[in-house]
């Protein structure tokens, strides 16, 4: 301990954080169990070459030999989550992302989400942040169009050949629509959950978009992010959560802003006429 000194102790802090970053990407997904199979690994090997068993340990070297290979291959999911939320900080975020639209984009996002839900239309729109989309997009069908309440409506109804996919949006274009996403491998998703937003959840999952989801069932809301799902209680709760996440200035609706800005002040009584 006498040579112990604030380097030691700021390595053990940065071996510490790692392992706890590894646990916390691994856990509730199937890495889990294929972490502890190469643990049960370890501990074999370990065994063989204290019991001196020379042909299983020969066995077990031989697939260490190889082990990054084997390694990148079982965990390639989890590395690829790694890597991106590496380059999904905020700083690298704000030099990666482009405009994505600003406040007429939310409005148009806003329109459409409530006006699908009212008539119990299922969507999903995914809006591309700093990680590109392309090749999700390209899965899809191309339109490269301006983002507009009325395009993106009738895409999602029902007679649509591109309603069952999810429509991408890149700064104020919709780039695709009809595309097809991983779904969420997370064990611990809710099973009522559908499809919809299983997909929405997996796309969150590899990159750092913003997806909405529309449910076809209950017409509700729901935004993913990172890997997590919250339900909108409103719309105007959808517009602020949207506004914050994109970057975007918060507009009130028109009337409100007209009523704040030319309220009638009430006018005085007049007064009695003098007897």
């Amino acid at each position: 301990m006498s040579t112990f000194g604030w380097r030691d102790a700021l390595d053990i802090a940065l071996v510490a954080l790692v392992l706890y970053g590894i646990l916390a990407l691994f856990r509730g997904t199937r890495a889990v169990q294929m972490l502890v199979g190469v643990g049960v690994l370890v501990l074999a090997s370990l065994a063989a070459r204290v019991l001196e068993l020379h042909s299983l340990g020969w066995l077990l070297d031989a697939v260490w030999s190889f082990w990054v290979v084997v390694l990148v291959v079982l965990f390639q999911p989890e590395l690829r989550r790694a890597l991106a939320s590496i380059g999904q900080g905020e700083g690298l975020r704000s030099l990666l992302a482009g405009n994505t639209g600003g406040a007429r984009v939310v409005d148009e996002l806003v329109s459409t989400a409530g006006s699908l839900a009212e008539r119990r239309i299922g969507a999903l729109i995914v809006i591309e942040r700093g990680t590109g989309l392309r090749q999700y997009a390209e899965l899809g069908v191309a339109l490269d169009a301006l983002v507009s309440a009325d395009l993106l409506t009738s895409v999602f109804l029902p007679y649509s050949p591109l309603h069952d996919g999810a429509a991408f949006i890149r700064d104020d274009r919709v780039v695709a629509a009809g595309c097809f996403l991983p779904l969420s491998r997370n064990s611990q998703v809710a099973r009522q959950l559908g499809t919809r937003h299983r997909a929405a959840l997996g796309i969150t999952e590899e990159t750092d978009a913003v997806a909405v989801a529309v449910s076809e069932e209950t017409g509700g809301i729901s935004i993913a992010l990172d890997g997590a799902i919250e339900r909108v209680p409103s719309a105007e709760a959808l517009r602020a959560r949207l506004s914050e996440l994109l970057g975007a200035r918060v507009r009130r609706p028109m009337p409100e802003r007209l009523g704040t800005l030319f309220r009638a002040r009430p006018r005085e009584a007049p007064a009695p006429p003098e007897s």
